[in-house]
């Protein structure tokens, strides 16, 4: 008789908790309202009282789901760990209560009512931590993992391998990688053992109650493992590219292992190449490029003379970037380096706390202020508000000799902010280039403007928090 199995995925693990935080949330305004007619007695908790505030539940539940929007609360490197999970929340309550000081201080004194707020930034904290607890000491069972052979223990199985293992909650028990070479039979790769070869695969999915295979092999596959895996699909097990997984798991496509299936990047057809997009695109990057130019054109004076003093000469920067589809176009800055920083060398990577940025350079790069010009590329169309971050010719054509798929991130107009950017941070090396590639192709794939706003969001979150580069 077999035990009892649920195997949740990561898309399922997600909605799981949505929910869950939802219902809770929900249920902490019901505690708030009934503390709030505990402090006064002439305020009865009837029905009558409770829908007479239904409007709370709108308005707290709506803040609280945007302050999780903006703290990447259900990111699975973060639901799948107690303490990543404990900080966000503090972050999450404390953006709720910040959020609601704000609206209170614009409607006239004693209009509204701070204590149900207050009580329910405390109520809904404690009911989602413990629920958070709970998920995770549940989820990590047995019963809720999925048990996993992966098909092909060469460098895309050690890869999608490792990435399950850096999650310390994973979804994921792996019990062993199936391998044709003679020379891995029995190995450990990566704490997990190679079991056997494609014609053990079947057994293997019987005898160990397996759920899923998780393949990957990203070349052509002998034609007995892909009836082997044909086999163990009509028996109900998933069947899950390597590919797939990774970019659910870390939200990146993993182009070194894509191998000749290139759709995986780019898809035939993705929302880039769509009817509606573009427009409303270009339509939001003309709207805060005009905000942003008033408030560059506020700012330039203070700013120009800080500089200046700081540093005399230009005030503003301009430098080659390859834009969409290959195209060079002269990017606007304001100086945050010493005047002639190259010289007559080769073009270098900016470094982090590279000896060449100036004090007050060093606080533009922090804060960001120094790419508020590039609200001019915006407005003149060769830049976008989000987008993969454009890099000079040099680089790119040397990146482009090393790194498979490269020139896939000209497919769509570099931005001021990036996925990549919020993700990742700046590039100083080719190891970072390759990574920054990968998140940039995740946000290609699957651009929209919620993904836009996310990324906005957040970019201005880390520019309040000085998360720029030093």
């Amino acid at each position: 008789m077999r035990s009892f199995r649920l195997p949740l995925q990561i898309s399922e693990r997600k909605t799981l908790l949505v929910a869950v935080d939802l219902l809770l949330v929900n249920s902490a305004v019901l505690v708030a309202l009934r503390l709030w007619t505990l402090r006064d007695p002439l305020r009865p908790f009837s029905q009558e009282f409770v829908l007479s505030q239904a409007h709370w539940f709108l308005i707290l539940t709506a803040i609280w789901s945007l302050a999780a929007f903006l703290n990447d609360f259900y990111n699975p490197g973060m639901t799948d760990n107690l303490r990543s999970s404990g900080v966000a929340l503090l972050r999450v309550t404390v953006l709720e209560l910040l959020a609601y000081l704000i609206i209170y201080f614009f409607f006239p004194p004693q209009s509204l009512p701070r204590g149900v707020v207050l009580y329910h930034g405390a109520v809904s904290f404690a009911l989602v931590a413990v629920w958070r607890g709970a998920y995770l000491f549940l989820l990590s069972r047995a019963p809720f993992q999925s048990r996993a052979i992966v098909a092909g223990a060469g460098w895309a199985g050690r890869t999608i391998v490792r990435a399950i293992r850096e999650n310390a909650n994973s979804p994921y028990r792996l019990l062993g990688y199936i391998d044709d070479d003679p020379a891995k039979q029995g190995q450990i790769i990566e704490g997990v053992p190679v079991v056997g070869t494609r014609h053990d695969l079947l057994s293997l999915v019987k005898d160990n109650d397996v759920s899923e295979v998780i393949l990957a092999i990203a070349r052509d596959m002998h034609g007995d493992l892909i009836q082997a895996i044909m086999d163990c699909q009509e028996q109900g097990i998933r069947i899950t590219p390597m590919q797939h997984l990774y970019e659910e798991i870390t939200r990146r496509i993993p182009v070194e292992h894509i191998g000749d299936q290139w759709s995986l990047i780019l898809p035939m057809e993705h929302a880039g190449t769509g009817t509606f997009l573009p427009p409303l695109k270009r339509a939001m990057d003309l709207l805060i490029a005009g905000i942003g130019l008033l408030i560059l054109a506020l700012l330039s004076p203070f700013l120009a003379l800080a500089i200046y003093l700081d540093s005399p000469g230009p005030i503003f920067y301009t430098q080659e970037r390859v834009g969409q589809g290959g195209r060079v176009f002269r990017v606007f800055k304001f100086r945050s380096m010493i005047p002639h920083a190259e010289g007559d060398n080769d073009p270098v990577w900016a470094q982090e706390n590279d000896a060449r940025v100036t004090p007050v350079g060093r606080f533009l790069r922090r804060t960001m202020i120094d790419e508020l010009p590039q609200f001019i590329n915006v407005l003149r169309g060769e830049m976008s508000i989000v987008g993969p971050r454009p890099e000079r010719p040099i680089f790119a054509d040397q990146l482009a000799e090393k790194i498979p798929f490269y020139r896939a991130r000209h497919a769509v107009k570099p931005g001021m902010a990036g996925w990549a950017l919020i993700n990742y941070g700046y590039s100083s090396s080719v190891r970072d280039a390759l990574i920054r590639l990968q998140y940039d192709l995740y946000y290609i794939k699957h651009q929209s403007i919620w993904l836009d706003l996310l990324v906005l969001l957040r970019t201005l979150g880390a520019m309040v928090t000085l998360k720029g580069r030093g």
